[in-house]
């Protein structure tokens, strides 16, 4: 099985970006949306990379629009949202869809690796995260509602 850093997603720009430069790294994946009621999580993920960055912790925005509609913006209009209204430093990408036949094959991976209530693999909604290990596997999965200050005792025992 290979790792969550052996995928390469696409960057805000259209690049393609290879996670593997986060090898070794713990991750903190999450699926983002600007207009969403979970939207001032980014101060707390920014929060999190902030207090956690030196010692080889990050977090992984992914913009999506499947849910409610609540990221209408391109990828320029995303990252100054981000940056402006939360002073997000951490990695924004490029556009993806979670669910469905047209999920990025991470979140597929992701799903599969870490099911949700009851085994379900669909992601509900915005701001579900994903937990990742050193070794590229994932440990946890969370709920929209939870809140990033209640994952640092988790990230902490990964560092």
């Amino acid at each position: 099985m290979t790792a969550i850093t052996d995928f390469t997603v696409t960057g805000a720009d259209g690049a393609p970006i290879p996670l593997d430069r986060w090898a070794g790294q713990v991750l903190l994946i999450v699926n983002t949306a600007s207009k969403c009621g979970f939207t001032p999580q980014y101060e707390g993920l920014e929060a999190l990379h902030r207090r956690f960055a030196e010692r080889g912790f990050e977090v992984l925005g992914f913009p999506c629009n499947q849910f409610g509609a609540q990221e209408p913006g391109d990828a320029a209009e995303i990252a100054n949202f981000c940056s402006l209204t939360y002073d997000v430093t951490f990695p924004v990408f490029g556009k993806v869809e979670v669910n469905g036949a047209g999920a990025d094959p991470l979140f597929s991976r992701l799903k599969t690796e870490a099911p949700g209530l009851l085994g379900s693999k669909a992601i509900k909604w915005n701001f579900t995260k994903f937990l990742v290990n050193r070794e590229g596997r994932v440990v946890h999965r969370y709920a929209p509602t939870t809140k990033p200050e209640e994952i640092a005792a988790d990230i902490e025992a990964l560092l």
